[in-house]
């Protein structure tokens, strides 16, 4: 045990020399990513400013967690570490920390396939510096940082060697040309993944090396006009409305009309995809949950076909049905995905995704 405690005293100390020793950087000055728009009111904000005031106090709340958005560089440094102050420094009884308030790092291959670094763990209060790796041999890597899930940061710095290299990155992966925009609720908002890099938008994000803005909005996806405007101001490849387990069926009633329109006035061509509220593990115990999910998926497919009816071919209904498996393993509360489930629902919609992007 003497010897244990030794060994980790020595690598903490040689972790918080190496982090002393860095320089730290503004990660404003580098390519943000995966933010709808750039008219907010902080740099990792992801709704626009002139929103406040104007929408549900919720779901501005919640509209200022950084979920998606990633800052992208290339740097030759041995040691990377990070410093930031956590918004309100969040926590939850079901999520990691590292999830909720960490930072998420991956490296370019030269493939143009993306390898999981490390991830910058946060302590337990707003100020955080995480040390991410060391000891990597000092070559240039093109990185891809990517920010809190249910948190944000009022600042961002990373930090390399003294005498390293930290710049914009060389390559344009993952392209930000027409992203794929995906709104939805707490799941695509990417709750519960241990880690930033696993919510599903960020998995889809890496395997087609195409940008996906996250506009998951926990307990708050609920087909507000204004968030349709906000899609439509964005040059999308692809529109997923993924929303159904935060609205009732009356309001799918009510609201779905509008929302659809909003879109399809500004892109008349663009792909939607109107996805079926997941089947959740309780569906196969809970009959109320069940009666009430198939009723909003009935309700839902509805005004796909009516949409269809009345000659949109770009509008296409998804199925959920094998989208996290069969074996009720893919949740942790009946709902939220583990990363087992953010996996599943990652590898269900590639292949979909590959067929609609433009």
């Amino acid at each position: 045990m003497r010897t244990f405690l030794l060994s980790s005293l020595l690598a903490l100390t040689l972790a918080f020399s190496s982090l002393a020793e860095l320089r730290y950087h503004d990660a404003s000055q580098f390519k943000i990513i995966g933010k709808p728009t750039l008219a907010t009111d902080t740099l990792y904000n992801r709704l626009p400013d002139s929103l406040c005031g104007r929408i549900r106090q919720q779901l501005w709340n919640v509209g200022r967690n950084s979920a998606g958005i990633a800052v992208r560089f290339r740097s030759n440094t041995t040691t990377i570490g990070a410093k930031w102050v956590s918004w309100h420094n969040f926590g939850m009884n079901h999520m990691t920390a590292t999830g909720v308030r960490g930072l998420d790092l991956y490296s370019l291959q030269d493939d143009g396939s993306w390898t999981f670094v490390n991830s910058a763990r946060p302590g337990n209060k707003p100020e955080n510096t995480s040390s991410i790796m060391t000891g990597m041999s000092p070559e240039m890597r093109e990185y891809l940082l990517y920010l809190p899930l249910y948190d944000s940061c009022n600042s961002l710095s990373i930090g390399v060697d003294s005498a390293a290299v930290i710049e914009m990155p060389a390559v344009d992966l993952p392209v930000a040309d027409k992203p794929i925009v995906w709104y939805g609720t707490s799941i695509t908002q990417g709750g519960c993944a241990s880690r930033a890099g696993m919510a599903a938008t960020a998995i889809v994000e890496r395997a087609l090396n195409r940008v996906v803005i996250n506009l998951g909005f926990s307990g708050n996806g609920r087909l507000d006009p204004e968030i349709a405007e906000v899609m439509a101001a964005i040059d999308a490849s692809v529109y997923i409305l993924d929303c159904l387990p935060n609205v009732t069926t009356p309001q799918i009633k009510e609201r779905t009309e509008r929302f659809y329109s909003i879109l399809r006035a500004a892109h008349p061509d663009t792909p939607i995809l109107m996805v079926q509220n997941p089947e959740f593990p309780n569906m196969r115990f809970n009959a109320e949950t069940r009666r009430l999910i198939e009723e909003k998926n009935a309700t839902w497919h509805g005004f796909y076909s009516r949409f269809r009816s009345a000659g949109d071919r770009n509008v296409h209904f998804i199925s959920s049905r094998g989208m996290i498996g069969d074996d009720n393993e893919a949740t942790v509360d009946c709902a939220h995905f583990t990363d087992l489930g953010f996996e599943r629902c990652a590898a269900y919609f590639v292949p979909l995704l590959r067929a609609y992007l433009r």
